[in-house]
């Protein structure tokens, strides 16, 4: 059976790693040791490490690194959006804590990379290299597939459960389980160095999906204009099909 690591094994993690377990051997990492257990129970190898925003002299190579066949990175080193946080130690502290690393590599990170104009946006319009909490992890380690998640949702985390204001603006959200299956896709075809928007294809707008969400109708106009992403490179470079296009569906 092959080895898959998971750097940040959080809400998306969990739900990557529940997806492969029956293919792949998961090893972890957590900042918690109630989380230790957790993933033990679940037959994960689990190791306990944090990345703080300070250089930790004591950070060490992660001992099974060698083993594996991929390791997935689910830990923010973009900041708080407005918040202007250094990340280069914390940057720092995972490149060694990754080694040499010689296998396939994912970086989870975020639309937000994008201006907030409203057009619709592509890979091409932002480089990785281009973009400070991407290219960090490209200079030592070119191998590695950058994924833009859009807004994570699925399972309790859906858009009625939130205070949301801009009811009129289209979101760009994406389902948990097609991050899954889109990373999944990726390990079978040993794709290296790409960089891919993992966003739905359906962007309606606030009000549309939380109405859906809450059994209302919706008797506004459908939004044509605002600010979207698209995952067309992604669609057809690895023909993929989404389980969940529409975010107004994400809750059945």
């Amino acid at each position: 059976m092959k080895k898959l690591g998971i750097i940040g094994c959080g809400w998306l993690g969990n739900h990557i790693a529940e997806r492969l377990s029956n293919r792949y051997q998961i090893f972890a990492t957590t900042t918690t040791e109630a989380k230790v257990e957790e993933f033990k129970s679940k037959g994960y190898q689990a190791t306990l490490v944090s990345f703080p925003n300070e250089l930790d002299t004591e950070m060490k190579e992660w001992e099974v690194a060698k083993e594996l066949d991929a390791i997935i990175i689910s830990v923010p080193f973009s900041g708080i959006r407005g918040a202007q946080i250094p990340m280069n130690d914390k940057r720092q502290n995972l490149l060694k804590f990754l080694g040499d690393f010689k296998g396939q590599l994912f970086l989870m990170s975020s639309t937000g990379v994008y201006s907030q104009e409203d057009k619709e946006f592509t890979e091409d319009d932002q480089h990785a290299k281009d973009v400070e909490s991407e290219s960090f992890i490209l200079e030592k380690f070119p191998q590695t597939n950058i994924l833009r998640l859009a807004g994570l949702m699925g399972g309790e985390r859906l858009l009625k459960n939130y205070n949301i204001s801009g009811l009129d603006q289209v979101v760009n959200h994406i389902h948990y389980a097609d991050i899954a299956s889109v990373i999944e896709k990726m390990l079978d075809n040993q794709s290296e160095s790409k960089v891919y928007n993992v966003v739905a294809p359906i962007h309606p707008n606030k009000e549309e999906v939380i109405n859906s969400q809450k059994g209302l109708s919706y008797d506004g106009e459908r939004t044509t204009a605002g600010r979207t992403v698209s995952p067309s490179k992604l669609i057809e470079e690895l023909n993929f099909e989404f389980q969940h296009p529409d975010p107004r569906y994400f809750h059945l």
